[in-house]
């Protein structure tokens, strides 16, 4: 192994099934089967017949059922992802690895192992991951067997899911689900750009209309259809309201069945397996950063850990946001692209790029921490028929909780340097669970299938310290929904135990 080679992409692959349970078990996918198809095709992609018996390393993305603690197995167990995918692709890496939690965990492996490639200790890494949501949906929807049990003897690394990414004070008032979280964001970013929620709502809905009118051109996209502003804005039965200011279709769609595979070598395997000049994609650059808790972030209308990585990976590169001809950029709920604008001083209303390559999260859909592997794939033919440009992939892991960024073109970098370990932020607000007058910083109303249930806030207390707190009663969540923001108003909040709730004053 060559210690100071160039890590270079030569394959990239991607796999879908509609398979939805109405037709029986016949070819029902699973995440095995779907990283499988994917992987098959990276190693075909890469043009080298020796390919294959080349990889010494596969890395494969958490699914869903092994991110969530104590989560059931409705199909049965799968023990061994890693190992049996080496089984289904014919290969015999040395190294096997299941990566941690978050959406993050693509293009932040691709940092990792680009590294390790440069400095030698591996020579040829499959990445994949999946997800079969749907089929596990329509199959219990539907009431059809399917077995997803399966295993293999050879030993992995499994990296386990992570720090907790939730309090106890933001759990115990009520938030739980990434929308609800991502609400609050969005809330205040809303009341920043003065806009009402159905003004913000407009704009959402043209900042995502773009993306669905290249999810109805991706083949590999889940939901191909175009929608316009009008049907995005407003809500409706197929559209209906989940955690204000969200609507059905402005939050990640998870079930899918779809899987992508990427393979890395070295420069020199490359040569010596004979892999084409015009498939090889070089990583420029790399940026992984990671912030804490959402309640304990200074800052709540853009993101930190954004700004660190998409900044480490330009500079790595020696580029600027505006060198980026191609972006795909992760897009679970609207804050998270308009916080991956400002992080790049790009203006989405005015930018010619288009922000995805796949269509986004809502609309291509969302494979739980496996998206930005696509994203990837995507990235890789974009730039093997534009050769010379450069691109940016930003992948997102929690509540923009764990970002990872890179730099990606066809033109080989003159030297390589790897990414730096995660950044971690420092700064901090303190949360206190205490009565007294605070002012409002932002807020979400959590929806059910009779409507409006609960109102959250994060409000300020006058020494500066964050408090959490829920609604006292219906004649808050009313003011709470009123098309005007409500942030910046004062409130009076009342603490019980582990718990506060408020009043506007």
């Amino acid at each position: 192994m060559a210690k100071g080679d160039l890590p270079v992409l030569i394959g990239v692959g991607q796999s879908l099934s509609q398979w939805d349970g109405k037709s029986g078990p016949a070819g029902a996918p699973s995440p095995l089967s779907l990283m499988a198809d994917a992987s098959k095709t990276a190693l075909a992609d890469t043009g080298a017949a020796g390919i294959t018996a080349a990889i010494d390393t596969i890395a494969v993305v958490r699914i869903f059922e092994d991110s969530v603690g104590r989560a059931a197995h409705p199909h049965g167990h799968n023990t061994n992802l890693p190992g049996t995918l080496a089984r289904e692709t014919g290969t015999a890496p040395a190294r096997l690895i299941y990566e941690t939690v978050g959406g993050q965990s693509p293009q932040a492996l691709v940092n990792e192992m680009a590294r390790r490639i440069h400095e030698g200790e591996i020579e040829a890494v499959l990445i994949s991951g999946s997800e079969a949501n749907r089929a596990s949906k329509g199959a219990r929807k539907h009431g059809v067997e399917i077995n997803w049990a399966d295993g293999a003897d050879a030993p992995y690394e499994d990296r386990g899911m992570g720090p907790m990414m939730l309090s106890r004070e933001e759990i115990k008032h009520g938030l739980i689900a990434p929308a609800y979280f991502y609400a609050l964001f969005e809330n205040a970013v809303a009341a920043r750009e003065g806009r009402s929620r159905s003004a913000h709502r407009r704009a959402m809905g043209e900042l995502f209309q773009p993306f669905s009118a290249v999810a109805a051109k991706n083949k590999y996209a889940q939901f191909p259809q175009e929608h316009d502003v009008a049907f995005l804005s407003t809500p409706s039965r197929e559209n209906y309201e989940y955690a204000d200011p969200y609507l059905k279709w402005f939050i990640a769609q998870d079930a899918v069945n779809q899987g992508a595979a990427a393979i890395l070598v070295s420069s020199s395997k490359a040569d010596e397996l004979g892999v084409p000049q015009d498939k090889r994609v070089y990583l420029h650059g790399g940026g992984d950063a990671g912030d804490d808790l959402i309640s304990l972030r200074p800052v709540i209308d853009r993101s930190w850990a954004m700004d660190t990585a998409v900044g480490r990976a330009l500079a790595q590169a020696g580029k600027s946001a505006a060198d980026m001809a191609h972006l795909d950029l992760y897009s679970c709920f609207p804050v998270a692209v308009f916080s991956s604008c400002a992080a790049l001083g790009l203006d989405w209303k005015t930018d010619k790029r288009a922000l995805t390559l796949t269509g986004g999260l809502p609309f291509f859909g969302g494979p739980g921490n496996n998206y930005s592997l696509h994203g990837i794939a995507e990235m890789a033919n974009t730039l093997r028929r534009n050769k010379g440009t450069f691109g940016l992939v930003l992948a997102n892991g929690g509540w923009m909780t764990k970002e990872s960024a890179g730099v990606w073109s066809t033109t080989a970098p003159k030297v390589f340097t790897p990414a730096e370990s995660a950044a971690k932020a420092k700064d901090k607000v303190e949360v206190a669970i205490v009565s007294g007058n605070a002012v409002l910083e932002t807020f979400t109303v959590t929806h059910g299938k009779e409507g409006p249930e609960r109102g959250i806030i994060f409000a300020r207390l006058p020494d500066g310290r964050r408090v959490i707190a829920n609604t006292a009663g219906p004649a808050e969540l009313a003011i709470l929904r009123e098309d005007a923001s409500p942030v910046g108003r004062k409130v009076a909040v009342t603490a019980k135990d582990e718990t506060a709730a408020f009043r506007f004053a």
